[in-house]
């Protein structure tokens, strides 16, 4: 992750990146923050585990949350929807899932995680189903593919994997 993360910082200067976790419970936040310098493009994150810290903090609507559930893409895209109003952030990235060992069900077992990333005005989505994994290793492989997406799009490139949030048929077959 450390390689990913310097490369993240050799490209996100001059941007304003926010973070909004949520399954990965601040390890992104906590691989940008060891790369020297990350002040010139982190404004900083919030770690929103309970659905009322989405709501109070994040601004995600309670109706979305019930409709939802968190762990879903509406909620990841809403996470970070008013990252530029709320935080000063130009560049964004959401996480949230089921990391497990408990918490899954049928339609959203262990492994299931919604990574939402955004630039600008335009947001982008991936939906991860990493079942075989550990929670430890959920939590890696989602801060990686937080990492890669961030990199991506500080370097004009769509995110590996990703839906844009303006494709709602794409999205509804990605579900």
């Amino acid at each position: 992750m450390e390689t990913l993360a310097l490369e993240l910082a050799g490209v996100a200067r001059g941007r304003r990146l926010f973070l909004a976790e949520s399954c990965t419970g601040g390890l992104i936040s906590a691989a940008i923050t060891r790369v020297p310098g990350a002040s010139e493009f982190y404004v900083g994150g919030v770690v929103a585990y309970s659905d009322a810290l989405k709501t109070r903090l994040l601004g995600v609507p309670e109706a979305l949350l019930r409709t939802h559930g968190a762990v879903s893409r509406p909620v990841a895209l809403a996470m970070i929807a008013e990252a530029d109003r709320r935080f000063g952030a130009d560049l964004a990235c959401a996480v949230t899932g089921v990391a497990g060992p408990g918490g899954g069900t049928a339609r959203k077992p262990v492994g299931r995680v919604f990574v939402a990333v955004r630039r600008d005005d335009h947001a982008w989505v991936r939906r991860l189903d990493l079942a075989c994994a550990g929670r430890a290793e959920i939590q890696d492989r989602t801060t990686r593919v937080a990492l890669l997406a961030l990199h991506q799009l500080c370097a004009g490139l769509t995110p590996s994997g990703f839906v844009s949030a303006e494709d709602e048929d794409e999205m509804e077959s990605h579900d």
